[in-house]
Parts: C-alpha cells; sequence; structure tokens
C-alpha cells in the first residue's frame, strides 16, 4: 500500500504544482501585458505628439511658401503694370507725334501745291524764251554762214581739227618733258641708291683654285702615303674621290678636284694619317668616314652660324645645310658663300633704301644660288631648281619668285626680285671677285667686237673697260644721228640675246662728220 500511497502522493504533487505553475505564469503575463500596454500608449503618444509637430511645421512651411509666392506674383504683376503704363506712355507720344507730322504733311502737301502751280507757270515761261531763243540763234547761225559761206557743220569740223592738232603738238611735248624729266630723276636715284649700297658693304676679294696643298715635314713621308706598290694612295684616291700628285715639291703634296668638298676632306684624312703614322688601306677607309661625318656636322655648324650672324630666322634644317655646302663651293673662283653672304647684305640695304621688306630681300639673297650646291645633278638651271627648293620647305612666295627670276628664267613678280638680280651681278662683277680662264676672257672679247661689226655703218669697234663697254665707230655718210642711237640699241640687244656676260656692257656709238680739204 505504501507505494500506491507515494505514487498517488506523487501524481498529486504533480498536478498541485502544474496548477500553482499555470496560475504563477497567469500572473506573469498578465504583469507583462500590462507593460507592454503601458509602453504602447507611451509610445502611440509621443507619436501622435511628433505627428503634430511635424504637421504644424508643414503648415508654418506652406504658409511662408504662400506669402513669397504671393509676394512674387504681387512684384511681377506690378511690374506688367508699370510696363503697360510705359508702353502706353510711348504710344500716346508717338500718337501726338503722328498727328504733328500727319497736319505738318497737310501743310506740305498745300505748299507743294501751291509751288506746283507756280513752277508750272515759270516753265511755261521759260519754254517761251527757250523757243525764242532758238529762233535768235538760228537767226544767228544762218547769217553767220551767209558771211563765211560755210555750214555749221563744216565750222565745227575745222575748229575740231586745229583744236586737235594744236593738242598733239602739246601733248608730244608735255610727254617728251615728262619723260626726259622722270629719265634724269630715275637714273640719278638709281645711282645713289646702288652706289650708298656698295659704300655700305665691304667685302673681301675671294678667289679659289681648284687644288689644295698639304704641306708634310719631311719627303720620307710620301713613301708611306703612296704605299707599297701605291695601293694606299689608290686607296686614298678611290676612298674620297680626288686625285692625289706627289711629285718632286719639296714638302708638299697636291690634292687636285672639282669638288672642294672632297678636297677638305682628302686634306684632313692625310693630316690625321700622317699624325697617326699608321697608313693602310683598311685604316684609310676608318679615317675617310670619320672624316666625312665631322666634315657633315661641320657643314650644319657653318650653316646655323651664317644665317645667325645674318638675322635671318625659321630656315628650315635641309636649307641650313646646303647653305653651309656653300662654303666649299666655288663660282668662277669666288666662294659661293662669301658671294651669297654679300648678295644678302647688299639686298637688305638696297630694299630698305626703297621702302621694301628688307628681311625677305636678304633671305632672298643668301638662298638665290641655293640650287648650286644640290647634291644631285640637276636637269635644270640652278635659279629654277633653288626655287623648287625654296617651295619645297616652305618659303615665301615673294622669295622663290626671286630665287627664280634673278637670271630671267621666270618672270619677275615682286618687287625685291630685281634687287635680287642687280645685287648678284654688282657681287660677281666688282674687280678681283672673281677668275676666268685667259682664252675664255678673250674669246668673249672678240666675239664681242665680231657681233658689233655685223651691223651696217660700223667701220671698227674696240672692247675696252675689261669688257665693261663697247665703242662702236660708224660712218658718218650712212649713219646719221638718229639711226646712232638706234643702232646703239640694237647692237645692245643682240649682246643681251647672243652673248653670256658677267654684269652689264655700255654700248657706245661715236659718229664723227670729218671735212677735208687741201690747199695746193
Amino acid at each position: 500500500m505504501e507505494p500506491i500511497t507515494l505514487l498517488v502522493g506523487a501524481l498529486g504533487g504533480l498536478i498541485a504544482g502544474v496548477i500553482i505553475g499555470r496560475v504563477i505564469l497567469k500572473k506573469v503575463f498578465a504583469s507583462e501585458e500590462k507593460q507592454i500596454k503601458e509602453k504602447a500608449d507611451i509610445l502611440l503618444k509621443e507619436a501622435e505628439l511628433q505627428a503634430e509637430t511635424l504637421k504644424k511645421d508643414k503648415i508654418i512651411e506652406a504658409k511662408e511658401q504662400l506669402l513669397k509666392l504671393k509676394t512674387d506674383f504681387e512684384e511681377e504683376a506690378n511690374r506688367k503694370k508699370n510696363q503697360i503704363i510705359t508702353n502706353e506712355n510711348k504710344l500716346k507720344q508717338k500718337e501726338q507725334h503722328l498727328s504733328r507730322q500727319i497736319e505738318q504733311n497737310k501743310r506740305k502737301e498745300a505748299e507743294s501745291d501751291s509751288m506746283k502751280e507756280n513752277l508750272t507757270a515759270q516753265l511755261e515761261i521759260l519754254n517761251k524764251r527757250k523757243s525764242d531763243l532758238e529762233k535768235i540763234k538760228q537767226d544767228q547761225v544762218n547769217q553767220l554762214q551767209k558771211i563765211a559761206n560755210l555750214s555749221a557743220d563744216e565750222a565745227r569740223d575745222q575748229l575740231v581739227e586745229a583744236l586737235k592738232d594744236e593738242a598733239q603738238t602739246k601733248a608730244s611735248s608735255f610727254i617728251k618733258e615728262i619723260m626726259e624729266e622722270a629719265k634724269m630723276t630715275a637714273t640719278k636715284q638709281a645711282k645713289k641708291v646702288v652706289i650708298e649700297t656698295i659704300q655700305r658693304t665691304a667685302t673681301e676679294n675671294a678667289v679659289e683654285n681648284c687644288v689644295s696643298v698639304f704641306n708634310i715635314e719631311s719627303d720620307d713621308i710620301k713613301g708611306k702615303i703612296i704605299g707599297r706598290e701605291g695601293r694606299n694612295i689608290r686607296a686614298l684616291e678611290a676612298a674620297t674621290g680626288v686625285e692625289i700628285i706627289v711629285d718632286d715639291t719639296p714638302e708638299a703634296i697636291i690634292i687636285s678636284g672639282f669638288d672642294p668638298v672632297r678636297r677638305e676632306i682628302a686634306r684632313l684624312s692625310l693630316h690625321r694619317l700622317v699624325t697617326d703614322g699608321r697608313i693602310h688601306p683598311a685604316r684609310i677607309e676608318e679615317v675617310v668616314g670619320k672624316t666625312k661625318k665631322n666634315i657633315d656636322e661641320e657643314i650644319i655648324e657653318i650653316g646655323e652660324k651664317t644665317i645667325i650672324d645674318i638675322g635671318i630666322h625659321g630656315l628650315h634644317p635641309e636649307l641650313i645645310k646646303l647653305i653651309g655646302r656653300m662654303r666649299f663651293r666655288s663660282s668662277y673662283g669666288q666662294n659661293l658663300l662669301q658671294h651669297s653672304r654679300e648678295v644678302a647684305k647688299l639686298c637688305a640695304t638696297m630694299a630698305a633704301e626703297l621702302g621694301l621688306n628688307a628681311k625677305n630681300a636678304k633671305r632672298a639673297g643668301l638662298l638665290h644660288d641655293i640650287g648650286k650646291v644640290w647634291p644631285e645633278e640637276p636637269e635644270m638651271p640652278h635659279a629654277l631648281l633653288g626655287m623648287d627648293l625654296a617651295k619645297k620647305y616652305n618659303e615665301n612666295k615673294e622669295v622663290c619668285n626671286a630665287i627664280g627670276a634673278h637670271h630671267d628664267e621666270i618672270e619677275m613678280t615682286s618687287m625685291i626680285s630685281p634687287i635680287i638680280q642687280a645685287c648678284d651681278a654688282i657681287s660677281g662683277s666688282r674687280p678681283g671677285a672673281r677668275r676666268e680662264i685667259m682664252e675664255s676672257y678673250m674669246k668673249r672679247l672678240k666675239e664681242l667686237e665680231a657681233l658689233a661689226l655685223g651691223f651696217d655703218g660700223v667701220n671698227k669697234c674696240f672692247a675696252i673697260q675689261a669688257g665693261r663697254e663697247l665703242r662702236v665707230i660708224v660712218d658718218a655718210d650712212s649713219v646719221t644721228d638718229t639711226n646712232a642711237s638706234q643702232l646703239s640699241f640694237d647692237i645692245s640687244q643682240k649682246i643681251e640675246k647672243d652673248m653670256q656676260y658677267p654684269g652689264q656692257i655700255k654700248v657706245t656709238v661715236i659718229r664723227e662728220m670729218r671735212s677735208v680739204s687741201y690747199a695746193k
């Protein structure tokens, strides 16, 4: 019985514990529910307060915006109202002005009507007087025709012919005077400009030969330069393109060649080889290669120094290189770079004297012979080749035309073109500036005299002043004074057409009348 009693007691305790737990849980849940409701009420009240505050803020903001819009609207309305009032005032003023103009036009119309009537009356009077004057004029013309036995047309023709002859005579005289005065003034001014230009440009006489002399300390070095069976000298000639002349001339070796650049390369190469002492074909090729490279650098330095000295800027690097090559080129024995520098200075001076662009003239003067140093063999005159090079490297049109026209290959289109031509002739025709072979010089003088002797009436002819002047003596019986002037012009034109010469040639025709009698 005891176990059953215990079991029943335990079940009773368990049931009692469950009941008591449920009661306790209900009380706990009731307390928590109450707290939750209190918190919810508090949150609800806070939310209502915040909503009320937010509502009030929005209402205040809306009222402010409404007030601002109302103010802007009123300001805009007032502005438009003022504008309308202003426009109405302007319209009223225009209406008043138009009314005044209408009244003035009405008055002017009335006045013009009255003036029109007056003018009509005056016109009738003038027409009447005109008809009367026509009748009087016709009567006078008829009387003059009866007196002079000439009609009006015949008299008019005679008067026109007389006035025409008089006008032609006066015009011819006037034109002759103007031409003579213009010739005198132009010649005087041209001489003044040329003389001042030449006086302000002082240059040295530059004459170069086709050979260079390489000095050596002793004749023993000649054997080393020649080498075994001449292999060294042949290698040197093949590498440089010049002729090495080793003869009996003491302590000197002659380097011959038409190209000064090659001669300079050969001279410097020989100097390095002799200084080093090692002379054999492989060493020769190495030294010549280095020397060529150094010469190319020197050519660029010479070109840059030249344009700095002259005061020219903005040249293309290829043109600068060609300017440097001018240092090793000669024309009729005259150094081409020295000649071009001289022409540039002369052109700048002459252009400044004439009020032209001195910078373009100086630029064209320096580049006028640039076609002579083009490395390839040209198939056109150097002036045209130089013009093409200048165009290729974006030079000025005036500069290009001056380069191409300085030997009259093309037409001159700029004012500096004749300046370049004149300064080129001045530089080339200076005494000592250029060298000519005696045979060609004598041949040119003989051709000059023979050309003049080919004209009718020429008895004798003499080329003087080193070929700068040609004196022609004519037969006084067959050539008149008027024909002498024409003969001088014809000979000069024939020389220009058939001969080539530096500078200019003065043609002087001398006509002498001699009367001879004998006393017996």
